[in-house]
């Protein structure tokens, strides 16, 4: 574990008929049959319910604002149901074992988490339990991540955590219980998703999500674009960790997605020269990117 002077950087309508849907009522009688109805509503009767106001909110509660547009994720992950290399499949599975029995834990202090909630800042219920991963970078080496993540702070803007870290040894740290809430990634938004927990600033994805990050290699404490990746034994780690979160919680693949994609406001960028074909390759021999 190296020394590292500098502190972490954290890089944790209305509706209408579209064409052919108008074309295919047309083609429909816009009057109602006699006799028994078939149980589809005609065209009439759509109309009338699209005349409707929205329903309110239920009383003490108001609604929630959604996130501002930005991009949809696209995961780089395949479906695919072959194990390619039989022999690393072997070795992922006992890892899995090992990070799920026997994980280094390190104890974090509590302003840089929170509890997960279950009701938003305007008193609409949320379903708090994990569906998101989030990956990251730590930018310097994982003690200084450790040690900022033990430190006091009292400041909102200075508190931060992940759920886990994986060393450049392939080292997995569990740093929070995935039942809390970390601090990974505030202003964000997961494919028009967020949560507002406090109504005077924006929303985020840490109360659905789950945060990990990999220590990153020395050629990479800066703040250029790329730098020479990470560890294969990284790969392993993460493979093992998300493997565990996957089947623990049914995340599906295509929801493990990266700071960068999440950051609303564009400053973000972990984590950097990320290799999505070496994940690819452990997951889809683990049999999680079956998909049928």
């Amino acid at each position: 574990m190296r020394s590292v002077p500098r502190p972490l950087l954290v890089c944790v309508s209305a509706a209408g008929l579209v064409l052919l849907g108008g074309l295919g009522w047309l083609a429909r009688d816009m009057t109602p049959q006699t006799g028994e109805r078939s149980g589809n509503p005609s065209l009439l009767e759509l109309l009338e319910e699209m005349r409707q106001p929205p329903a309110s909110p239920e009383p003490g509660r108001r609604r929630a604002p959604g996130p501002p547009p930005h991009p949809s994720w696209q995961s780089p992950l395949r479906s695919s149901c072959t194990i390619t290399d039989p022999g690393q499949a072997k070795k992922l599975h006992q890892l899995v074992g090992q990070v799920e029995t026997s994980p280094v834990q390190v104890r974090i202090h509590p302003t840089n988490y929170g509890e997960r909630f279950s009701l938003d800042a305007y008193g609409n219920p949320v379903d708090p339990t994990p569906q998101l991963v989030v990956l990251h970078e730590t930018v310097y080496g994982i003690g200084s991540a450790i040690n900022t993540f033990t430190t006091p702070h009292p400041r909102d803007e200075d508190q931060v955590s992940y759920h886990s870290l994986i060393g450049e040894d392939g080292a997995v740290v569990q740093v929070l219980d995935p039942a809390k809430r970390a601090f990974g990634a505030g202003n964000s938004a997961f494919n028009g998703r967020w949560v507002k927990t406090n109504a005077k600033v924006g929303g985020s994805v840490n109360n659905f999500a789950l945060h990990i990050s990999l220590e990153t290699p020395l050629d990479g404490e800066d703040s250029d674009q790329s730098h020479s990746g990470y560890s294969a034994v990284q790969y392993d780690a993460l493979a093992a960790q998300l493997a565990s979160w996957m089947r623990r919680y049914g995340i599906p693949a295509e929801n493990i997605t990266t700071h960068r994609a999440v950051d609303l406001g564009g400053e973000r960028a972990d984590p950097r020269s990320f290799n999505w074909q070496a994940l690819q390759q452990r997951l889809q021999n683990l049999g999680l990117l079956c998909r049928r």
